[in-house]
């Protein structure tokens, strides 16, 4: 059988579609915002956020308002729309992660969207001593770098091809400090299978309904980040929430079907 025959697909064009339920995700995060301060306080330490493909810190408003309400040194990238590892980009977030773990003297936390995913494992890689946690949303970290509806305006906007050796060396390097992967089944955009990353000490995947572009408004999403951050430097263990009341809005992650 040919090897390129047995690669996940993109998602469906049915699921892509669907992504427009990420408003009425929007919308019930909002009704819930009462229940979401219920989440754990931070610490204070810095995170720093990274939008997917094509977005900028715009659509990582509500996910920062919530990490700051819960007590967290918050920060967009601020590099303008994301749209690839174009020269400098790659030096830019350094720079940025830098000032941060130098500012505050505490190592820093990352959180990114997608694409953002794969930068912010790529910074944790890169800066190890400056680490404290990994987030990554619906990102492409494994298998087949074409299996997304999005890879063609991966390469129409940054320029290198969606298999770039570099690009996928780069961000799929080792990283020693935490890292969670929350995806979903039904992401219209990247397919579920390629944001599972695999069984690692201090690495984990969440598993939660919804959509691709919702997943930062997503309140699952927002409660699962902030239990993960919440924890002490040094004092990591795995997701609990499955094993608590908010069982139903995380589905076994390592079920058959």
């Amino acid at each position: 059988m040919d090897h390129a025959s047995t690669l996940p697909s993109p998602p469906s064009r049915w699921l892509l579609w669907a992504e427009s339920r990420a408003a009425h995700e929007f919308a019930a995060t909002l009704a819930a915002w009462p229940l979401l301060r219920l989440a754990p306080k931070g610490d204070g330490h810095p995170v720093l956020v990274l939008p997917g493909l094509f977005a900028s810190d715009a659509s990582t408003r509500l996910l920062r308002a919530y990490l700051r309400e819960r007590g967290y040194d918050t920060h967009g990238w601020g590099l303008g729309r994301n749209l690839g590892p174009r020269r400098g980009v790659a030096t830019a977030m350094l720079q940025r992660l830098d000032q941060l773990h130098e500012r505050s003297g505490r190592r820093v936390s990352l959180v990114g969207w997608s694409l953002g995913g794969a930068y912010a494992r790529r910074l944790a890689a890169a800066r190890p001593d400056a680490m404290r946690n990994t987030i990554m949303l619906g990102s492409p970290l494994e298998g087949n770098p074409r299996s997304s509806n999005a890879w063609r305006l991966y390469e129409a906007t940054s320029g290198k091809l969606a298999d770039d050796a570099t690009e996928l060396a780069a961000a799929r390097a080792t990283v020693s400090s935490p890292m969670t992967s929350i995806y979903s089944r039904s992401d219209g955009v990247v397919a579920w299978t390629s944001s599972r990353l695999p069984s690692a000490p201090q690495v984990e995947n969440i598993e939660v309904h919804g959509s691709h572009v919702g997943l930062g408004v997503n309140g699952a999403v927002l409660l699962a980040i902030a239990d993960r951050l919440a924890q002490r430097e040094g004092e990591w263990k795995p997701f609990a929430g499955r094993r608590t009341l908010m069982r139903p809005l995380y589905p076994d992650p390592d079920r058959d079907s």
